[in-house]
């Protein structure tokens, strides 16, 4: 489709689009989704939401028990984005990395982003420093808002040009020191629907990101198809979850959707199970956000007949997605609770969830049919529709698609204008999807995506590793947990405990290997390659 003209003056992002014939087929079918052409989401979640219903409702809530209306999230958004373009010097188009704990101040450093006409790229605050200098040097990242407490790692990246605004000190040089300079609303950059306002990267089977890049109408479709047909938000709901705001599940579901609903979100810098109940009580959250894993550990929490001394009487929605989610969780969820899980599917490249069922829709077991204003297939390798009941890849298209910053594997990802999401699915006979396993060399564990290559190379930068093949083992808490088959150099003894505490100064934890495993030699076969099914077979 042709572009409209791009208000970015700095015209990365729209100079590595993949070309036009390798993008999928996009669907605005519904009348929600007619954007016009000059579309700014940062405007829209914000300002237009205070038009349709009033600045005093209460918008953002914080872990120390701080409530920010609407009015008082754009006075500040807008504090923050003219210290951006009068201070800084961001330019429409310019990338800034977003770093720190999920919190309201982290929140509205993304809405002043989206405000400038500037590009978002959301991490988690556990990225260690090469993860982190990966993602600046493939997006060219010239400015950073990172919070005080995550300001090591980044600093240690040693990133060339990069500017860094710490939040959350004392200091002079401070984003929100700076931000009580100045005053006035901020009038919004007139961005074009179709100008890139996030790239969220995501890891691949080869261990190498790839960059996720979503325009601004992207981040109204997702709340325009899901959360508006699926989820059904209401203007009172309290959101809450575990998800980090790096994450686009954590950007859907505690920030986009309910800005859209005009309803308020709490945002939790520890959301762990035994935090995340407590919260739910306490604020009378109505919409929960998180993965299988954490339910599972929340009903352990909860005892084995009630609620206890948890009241979670205002919950009225609970969403899961990040991994598959047994039938089992969920009926041991609905028989404590009288709560039907919401389950989905979603991917970085597609932005948020595109197959779901909620209410009497629900069937067990099955993550859904295709939300409304998308469309899903399984297919066969060669792209052909497969018969009902028979497995094969998943092949989705609505009104996002797959846009990979200058990366060839967009071809793989996006084939005959559908995008293939790298899962096997079954189809039945009244279109709902249920979920058989990953197609490639994903880890799934606790809704985290680990790649094992990934993981390879960090281990192999051990000076004592001489191999090492990451593959997952199936846990029933966490889905899977990542087990590390490991060969030392000869005539050394490694421990766990050794490669352990390696591991965690060179990935995030989510990634490091529950479990290593010392062998002498891989499988390999006679040309050298990597038999990962052999070692699958032995778990």
């Amino acid at each position: 489709m042709e572009l409209k003209p791009s208000a970015h003056v700095d015209t990365f992002t729209r100079d590595r689009l993949p070309p036009g014939g390798t993008w999928p087929r996009l669907l605005f079918d519904l009348p929600e989704l007619a954007y016009p052409d000059r579309l700014n989401c940062g405007a829209e979640l914000l300002d237009a939401t205070i038009d349709r219903l009033g600045p005093h409702r209460p918008a953002f809530r914080g872990s120390g028990g701080e409530v920010w209306s609407y009015g008082e999230l754009r006075e500040r958004v807008d504090r923050l984005a003219h210290v951006l373009t009068a201070d800084l010097g961001v330019v429409p188009g310019n990338r800034v990395l977003l770093r720190g704990p999920t919190s309201p101040w982290l929140a509205a450093c993304w809405l002043a982003v989206m405000k400038a006409g500037a590009v978002a790229v959301t991490v988690l605050a556990q990225q260690r420093a090469q993860e982190l200098a990966t993602v600046c040097a493939m997006a060219e990242v010239g400015h950073a808002l990172c919070h005080v407490d995550a300001l090591d790692d980044l600093v240690k990246a040693e990133v060339p040009g990069l500017r860094i605004t710490p939040y959350g000190s004392r200091d002079a040089g401070d984003l929100l020191h700076l931000a009580r300079g100045h005053s006035g609303p901020f009038p919004a950059a007139a961005t074009s629907a179709d100008d890139v306002a996030l790239i969220a990267f995501t890891s691949g089977t080869t261990g190498r990101p790839k960059g996720c890049m979503h325009f601004h109408r992207d981040l109204l479709a997702v709340a325009d198809t899901f959360s508006r047909h699926v989820l059904r938000p209401r203007p009172d709901d309290v959101f809450a979850g575990s998800p980090p705001l790096g994450f686009t599940f954590g950007l859907g579901g505690l920030v986009v959707f309910p800005l859209r609903a005009g309803a308020s979100s709490l945002l939790l810098e520890q959301a762990a199970p035994r935090r995340l109940l407590p919260a739910l009580a306490e604020h009378r959250v109505t919409v929960l956000f998180t993965a299988p894993t954490a339910y599972r550990a929340m009903l352990d929490t909860l005892g084995p007949y009630d609620a206890g001394a948890y009241d979670l009487g205002a919950l009225r929605r609970c969403v899961s997605a990040g991994e598959n989610l047994p039938a089992a969780t969920w009926q041991a969820w609905y028989e404590r609770t009288g709560l039907r899980i919401i389950n989905g599917i979603g991917a970085t490249e597609l932005l948020h969830i595109f197959i779901s069922a909620a209410d009497e829709d629900i069937r067990p077991g099955t993550t859904g049919r295709a939300v409304p204003g998308w469309e899903a297939r399984v297919v066969d390798p060669a792209g052909r529709p497969v018969a009902d009941g028979e497995p094969g890849l998943l092949a989705v298209r609505g009104p996002v698609g797959c846009r990979y910053l200058a990366d060839p594997r967009q071809t793989e990802y996006v084939r005959d204008g559908w995008n293939l999401t790298g899962d096997t699915y079954v189809r039945d006979a009244d279109g709902y999807f249920r979920y058989v396993a990953r197609a490639d060399d994903m880890i799934i564990s606790s809704g985290y995506n680990i790649s094992g290559p990934e993981v390879e190379e960090a281990l192999l930068r051990h000076p004592d590793v001489v191999e090492a093949a990451v593959i997952g083992r199936p846990d029933e808490r966490r889905g899977q947990v990542a087990v590390a088959y490991t060969v030392p150099r000869e005539g050394v003894t490694l421990t766990e405990e050794t490669l352990r505490a390696f591991m965690r100064t060179e990935l995030a934890p989510h990634k490091c290997p529950r479990t290593f495993v010392f062998v002498s030699a891989l499988p390999r076969t006679p040309t050298g390659k990597l038999q990962r099914f052999r070692l699958r077979d032995l778990e």
